[in-house]
């Protein structure tokens, strides 16, 4: 079962490597993958359906950022989308993952968020074949359910334990909401040149991408205009409206109880100093904050500035 021992070597390592770098990881990261029993596994290639050199069936499957598996490719049953390569039913790509299909055979699911960065999902399964419409129907399943192969197992050494498919069904929802947060997020951070835009402090650990309008709000869609890099503080600070953005002129208005608050350091230079300033907003005019969410928020905060 050299397919299997590698499988499961894979997913442990992408388990290690969301720990230390988030669920977004870096394209270099992944092509480079790892080594297992002396040979490197990379984990993607240039083609979306990938399988390394040392396996049998496709390893991870992977879409792009532009045109990437947002709304329109998802079924209303909660499941995915994924195109066969090319318009040949029989390539050795789309053969592939037809046999993982048939062997119940668990893959990566690499969701392209932004250039060069990809939401890690796995297991996916593979789960329905159209060839008339040239895509494979693909879901994502709980991580804790999947077992190594026990005797008596299938052929494709792996176990799916429980109720497989209302529970594969439900996973794929909560990726979809973790597809839009994340792809929100680096949006708004790679429009805001990864810095906050009140501090301009630069760690993108320490950075948070803020909602102007609240994403469960009818105006809260998630696109950069709606959003704003912010560090952990200023963010917590936004959300409380103990500081909002001027709609005319995109500086920074705090509430004046705060302004004549006495307390240290941190609020004196965290949060007073910002009184006035202008935000560091995105070069592309068209990725700046719309003055109309912005003076949704900004209503909000004269009433909160009325009752602090």
């Amino acid at each position: 079962m050299p397919d299997s021992n590698t499988r499961r070597a894979a997913f442990d390592w992408l388990t290690t490597q969301v720990e230390v770098h988030g669920d977004v990881l870096p394209w270099a990261l992944l092509q480079r993958g790892f080594v297992h029993r002396g040979e490197r596994v990379p984990l993607v290639s240039m083609n979306g359906i990938f399988k390394p050199r040392v396996m049998e069936l496709p390893l991870s499957i992977r879409s792009a950022s532009e045109g990437g598996p947002y709304d329109d490719a998802f079924t209303a049953e909660n499941l995915l989308r994924y195109r066969y390569r090319g318009t040949d039913p029989q390539h050795p790509d789309n053969a592939g993952l037809r046999e993982a299909w048939r062997r119940d055979v668990p893959l990566v699911y690499f969701h392209g968020i932004v250039r060069g960065r990809y939401l890690a999902s796995w297991p996916v399964f593979i789960v329905g074949d159209d060839p008339a419409a040239l895509t494979f129907t693909v879901a994502v399943d709980d991580a804790r359910m999947l077992l190594p192969l026990r005797l008596g197992a299938g052929e494709g050494g792996w176990i799916a334990e429980g109720e497989a498919d209302a529970r594969r069904r439900y996973v794929t929802s909560l990726v979809r909401r973790r597809l839009h947060q994340r792809s929100f997020r680096e949006r708004v951070l790679r429009a805001y040149r990864e810095q906050c835009a009140f501090c301009r402090l630069r760690h993108a650990e320490l950075l948070d991408a803020a909602h102007i309008v609240a994403d469960r709000e009818e105006l809260g869609e998630p696109r950069v205009q709606n959003g704003v890099s912010l560090c952990k503080l200023h963010h917590a600070a936004f959300d409380a409206l103990f500081l909002t953005i001027r709609p005319d002129d995109y500086r920074i208005v705090v509430r004046d109880d705060i302004l004549t608050e006495e307390d240290g350091p941190m609020l004196l230079h965290g949060l007073q100093g910002l009184h006035g300033r202008r935000i560091e907003h995105p070069r592309s005019p068209g990725l700046r904050p719309d003055p109309e969410l912005l003076a949704s928020r900004y209503d909000r905060f004269i009433q909160a500035s009325s009752n602090p």
